[in-house]
């Protein structure tokens, strides 16, 4: 009977190792495939933004102010109205013409018109070709030449602000790609056109004011709106790509690994990295087109983990110091 039970106790735990052994076997080999997988290097285009915020704004702001104080007889133009130089937007009367029309109203029709002919009123002119963005008054209402009656834009740009840090990164004529917070489906194409010679103090960081020029204003383009600009810095065509996630960096420089084939140890690979966005990053030398890269992620290529004689969790085995 007690043989009977020993042998039933042998083969129990017969059992149990060779499951065990299985169900290591099959985490192992299900860690090794998520821990590791391949790629290859394609070829694309990539461009690297400097990204800065700023307001819409008129690139000349101009107010129309009457030459005279008096009353605003007749209004010609309206918000978002185009006008030309020289054209009437306004008519206005002085003080004394306004009390002399008045007068003439309480004696009948026939002697306002007689008033109104022999006594013009002023008009007020558009000095610059322009966009109406306020208009201040209505007819009827009191002025005086302090007052501004319409405000013009001769065009409306972005005005953003960039960190002294950043400010040598940015050049005339660079191209930008500008989003409106209120409308930010409409991707908007410009260019830098200015940057400011004199400094501000913001928050107690200096910065520098660049003026963005939209190539085409939308029609919901509103003087005001906060805008988020991307600048781009470097533009390629047709290079070399991998992810930035297969890219591993130590005191020699980047580096990436080679796949050697499955239950193989990748090899590090030098490669010479050129410009990046928050995915891809350019390959100048080390690999080809061919390639097979492996991306092992970072927490599997810790100081620790290498530093152990055997890791279970890294695919390729661990590594003796």
């Amino acid at each position: 009977m007690r043989n009977r039970k020993w042998v039933i106790c042998v083969g129990l735990l017969i059992v149990v190792a060779i499951a065990t052994t299985l169900i290591i076997r099959a985490r192992q080999n299900k860690s090794s495939n998520e821990v590791i997988r391949e790629i290859s290097p394609t070829y694309g285009n990539i461009q690297s933004f400097l990204s800065i915020t700023g307001t819409g704004q008129p690139q000349n702001r101009l107010e129309i102010k009457p030459p005279i104080s008096g009353r605003v007889e007749e209004i010609l133009v309206k918000e978002g109205q185009k006008v030309k130089v020289g054209e009437t937007i306004a008519w206005m009367s002085s003080t004394e013409r306004a009390a002399l029309l008045d007068a003439a109203r309480s004696q009948g029709k026939e002697a306002l018109n007689y008033w109104k002919e022999v006594y013009k009123p002023t008009p007020l002119i558009a000095p610059i070709d322009g966009e109406v963005i306020v208009r201040a008054v209505e007819p009827g209402q009191t002025v005086t030449s302090g007052d501004a009656i319409i405000v013009l834009s001769d065009r409306l740009i972005v005005k953003a602000q960039a960190d002294e840090t950043d400010v040598g990164k940015i050049k005339i004529g660079q191209e930008a790609i500008i989003t409106l917070d209120a409308y930010p489906q409409i991707r908007i194409e410009g260019t830098v056109d200015h940057i400011s010679y004199e400094s501000k103090i913001v928050s107690n960081v200096t910065i520098y004011e660049i003026d963005i020029l939209p190539k085409r204003v939308p029609e919901v383009f509103r003087s005001g709106m906060s805008a988020n600009v991307n600048i781009i810095e470097a533009k390629r065509e047709n290079i070399l790509l991998i992810p930035l996630e297969a890219v591993r960096q130590d005191r020699e420089g980047s580096f990436v690994f080679l796949s050697q084939g499955k239950g193989t140890r990748p090899l590090k690979q030098s490669v010479k990295l050129g410009v990046s966005d928050d995915k891809n990053v350019e390959v100048i030398s080390g690999l080809g087109a061919n390639d097979k890269v492996a991306i092992v992620p970072e927490k599997y290529l810790s100081s620790k983990s290498e530093s152990s004689s055997s890791n279970p969790f890294m695919p390729f085995g661990g590594r003796r110091r």
